[in-house]
This record gives structure tokens, sequence and C-alpha cells, in this order.
């Protein structure tokens, strides 16, 4: 997951607005599905439609993008392919400005990043209500969210879980104070000086680790250095794929401190109005996605190697919702 936030969220959403009016969304290729309604877009709802679907650059928006994607072109839909933008304020400026209808955004980062407020929600479903009804006034139409939250974790590897067992934050925090040189950890740079990070982390949990216990370090190094036991514990996001593939173990935030980072549909409000079978045709493909198919979905790319698109419309096939045309 890639995050802006303060000055720097604002600065690139100059620009992203700088580039050319439109945000700079001046390419884009039609989907080309050969897709027909399986237990979504039941009698092609969408037909005459023509719909843009738009998300941000890496791999878990590129699937997601491609997911929304075809679940239009099953209901009937015309939708061109602009996924891929880059940095975190290009594809909701899209949306916003009518440049594209509609793409899968966080809950998280709207109400921080866009919305410009420091304290998240706790509550997943009020952070949601929250940035529903904060951004009305922006011209967007938040549908209901998956369970899908990419947020920040710390994650050991499956022998030193069953060294110490801990399975939440809080007994890492125990562990830290009874075995101190225990609780070594690896993360990034921005991780470890972001108050929504490491800093707010230990003080939400009483935690106190020296410096000599933490290690800083790129994203990518990082769940390889927990692989292999380097650190005891490692900053992830959630649903990276790396996770399932190298069988590591997520710590809860039992105190529920990290912001809730939670994938909707977010859609232009025009375009719903005049099209509101789109809220139909993607509730149940929303309500299927949760952390762990986000983390095999990725995996799929990531680990695997293969095809966002391909992927998404593999799964999209394999749960029935829509049909090979």
């Amino acid at each position: 997951m890639r995050r802006l936030t303060g000055p720097v969220a604002a600065t690139a959403l100059l620009a992203a607005l700088a580039v050319v009016p439109g945000c700079g969304l001046t390419s884009g290729s039609p989907m080309a599905d050969d897709v027909r309604p399986g237990s979504i877009g039941q009698g092609q709802p969408l037909k005459g439609a023509d719909l843009t679907v738009t998300s941000k650059e890496f791999t878990e928006q590129l699937v997601l993008g491609a997911i929304m994607g075809i679940a239009f072109q099953a209901a009937g839909a015309e939708v061109l392919d602009r996924t891929g933008i880059q940095g975190s304020v290009g594809s909701r400026e899209a949306v916003r400005n009518g440049d594209a209808d509609a793409g899968y955004e966080y809950t998280g980062t709207a109400w921080i990043t866009y919305l410009g407020n420091s304290e998240p929600v706790p509550d997943p479903k009020k952070q949601w209500e929250a940035v529903r009804d904060a951004d009305r006034k922006n011209g967007l139409t938040w549908l209901a969210p998956s369970t899908l939250n990419n947020t920040y974790a710390l994650a050991m590897n499956r022998a030193n879980f069953k060294k110490y067992g801990t399975k939440t934050l809080s007994e890492v925090a125990a562990l830290s104070k009874s075995d101190p040189g225990a609780v070594t950890v690896c993360v990034e740079s921005e991780f470890a000086n972001r108050a929504d990070g490491l800093p707010g982390m230990q003080k939400a949990y009483g935690m106190k680790l020296p410096g000599g216990n933490l290690t800083q370090m790129d994203s990518g190094i990082i769940y390889t250095q927990v692989r292999k036991g380097n650190c005891t514990y490692g900053e992830v996001y959630t649903t990276d794929g790396r996770i399932k593939s190298m069988d590591l173990v997520v710590m809860a935030d039992d105190r529920k401190f990290f912001p809730n980072y939670n994938a909707a549909p977010q859609v232009n409000t025009e375009t719903l109005k005049k099209y509101p079978a789109i809220a139909d045709v993607l509730a149940p493909v929303t309500a299927r996605l949760d952390n762990a198919v986000a983390q095999e979905l990725n995996a799929k790319v990531d680990v695997d190697g293969e095809d966002p698109h391909a992927v998404a419309l593999d799964w999209m096939k394999a749960e029935g919702f829509v049909k090979e045309g």
C-alpha cells in the first residue's frame, strides 16, 4: 500500500492537478474481457453505459480496478481502463472531477490524507460512515465497504511464533518488558517516525524499545529478514501476499491503534445517479473481499509473477461472479 499524509499529500495533489486539466488522464484502453453475467449483472443493467475505471499503481489496486471493470462488463457496460495512476491522489481526483467514474479506495486514506483529519475513527464502520458523509459535498459516493483492511501490523516467522507465542501487540509489549532482547523490530524509515506508526504504537501499548532493537530498511527487505528470523518482528501491510507465501504470523492490534484502511467503491455521484445499478453490481463482489482474499490475489502477482488483470479475471470466474462469454 502507498499512503501520503500532510504536506506530502498536499504537494502531490498540486502536482497531480498541474499536469494537465483532468489530472493528466489522457490515455486508457478498453477492457475487452469475454465475460457475461454470473451471479452478478443478471439482465445486464449497465448495458449502454460507458464507464471508466481507475486505480492507483500498486498491485492490490491494479487487481481491484480490474475486478471492478470486469464486473461492469458482465453487467453490459463498455469499460475504459485507466488503472495504474501514479501516486495516492490522482485516481481520487479523476473520480471526483468526472475523468473516471469509479475505483476502489481506502477509508483511512480518504479520512486522513484527502479530508485532512489527524485522528482516525477506531470503529471501521463508523470510519466508513464518516468518510461517506464528508465526501458527499465533493461529488463522491462511497458504497458499502469490504472487510479488506490494508493497514499496518507487526508479523513474525513461524519459528519465532512457536518460541515466543505472542498473538497480539499487547503480548509483544509484555515480552519487551520481560525479555527486552527478544523484541527486535525491522521497520521502514517512514513508519519509524510517523505518529500513526512506531512512535504512536509504542505509546498506545506502553512499549519502549531501545534504539539497538530497531532496524530501518526498505519494505521488501523487511519480509525477507523476518522470514529468516533476523528480526523477531517486522512492519507489514495486512493484505500483502508475502505474509501467506512466507508463512508469517500477524500480531492482532488488540487496542485498535492503527487506522482502518478498508477498501470500498468510490463512485462519481453523477455517474451513480445515471446508472444506479452500479451499487447492486458491485455489492456482492465487495462483500467477498477480505484480507485472506487480498493476500492470495496479491501473492499471485508479487510472488508468482502473474498479470494483475488475469488474476482478477480468474478470481471473478472462480467465485461465480461472471462466466466466460
